[in-house]
């Protein structure tokens, strides 16, 4: 079976939000998932990222990615999320889509990939160990909601 990996389009924003409700339940957090298709219409401009496709075209995977900027190592990607749907897990798809960002990351002179992983996603801590990221406990998450 062979999936594409290609860049976000706006046809892709429908199915793409129920992967971020499935991605949010997952993570054990629905209620946070507020965005819907209106919402990325409106800032498309800010929305990036890829999707694996398969080949009956459904989207079953995703991988969202924005430009920072760090005061110790400068320009930086971070990846906001990866997710592959479950049926779909283990056939190399989630590492493809990382590729996929890790080669725009190079290809836009980035010096870093920055992202985060829920302390209890072993599967993932592996996954992201295995190719030589580095995954401190030093650092936490803070929200500020501006809603």
């Amino acid at each position: 079976m062979s999936n594409l990996i290609r860049p976000v389009q706006e046809k892709d924003f429908e199915a793409l939000i129920e992967l971020f409700r499935e991605f949010a339940l997952f993570e054990k957090l629905p209620e946070k998932m507020t965005n819907s298709v209106e919402q990325m219409m409106k800032e498309k401009e800010f929305f990036n990222g890829y999707v694996a496709e398969s080949e009956e075209k459904k989207i079953i995977g995703y991988a969202t990615y924005f430009f920072s900027y760090h005061t110790w190592t400068g320009k930086s990607l971070y990846m906001d999320d990866l997710y592959v749907k479950e049926a779909h897990r283990h056939k190399g798809i989630g590492k493809k889509l990382l590729g996929a960002v890790i080669e725009f990351a190079r290809k836009e002179k980035c010096h870093e990939l920055r992202w985060q992983v829920s302390n209890w996603n072993k599967h993932a801590r592996k996954f992201y160990k295995k190719i030589g990221a580095t995954i401190d406990d030093v650092e936490l998450n803070c929200v500020l909601s501006l809603k």
